[in-house]
């Protein structure tokens, strides 16, 4: 039962990660691809989950935390560049 689930959420986040590319390619406006990007993020992050629960290993969740503050960051960046078209200020 166990292989099931990892199995069945492994091939549900690659399905999810496939459609968020193509979302970040369509995209055409600056705030819709910050989201999307964001979205692609956090199905990483939900793959290096799922592999650190599959291998016993606490290495993919130290990427993962990296990942998920890193993000959180370059998105209030971008979603300021993107109100104020300035970088900084």
């Amino acid at each position: 039962m166990h292989a099931l689930v990892f199995y069945g959420g492994l091939a549900w986040l690659t399905l999810l990660l496939g459609v968020t590319v193509i979302l970040v390619a369509r995209r055409g406006s600056a705030p819709g691809r910050i989201l999307a990007l964001d979205l692609l993020v956090l199905v990483l992050i939900g793959l290096l989950g799922l592999y650190a629960g599959q291998t016993g290993r606490s290495y993919p969740l130290d990427a993962a935390l990296a990942l998920a503050l890193l993000s959180f960051v370059a998105t209030l960046a971008a979603a300021r560049y993107a109100e104020d078209r300035e970088p900084y200020g």
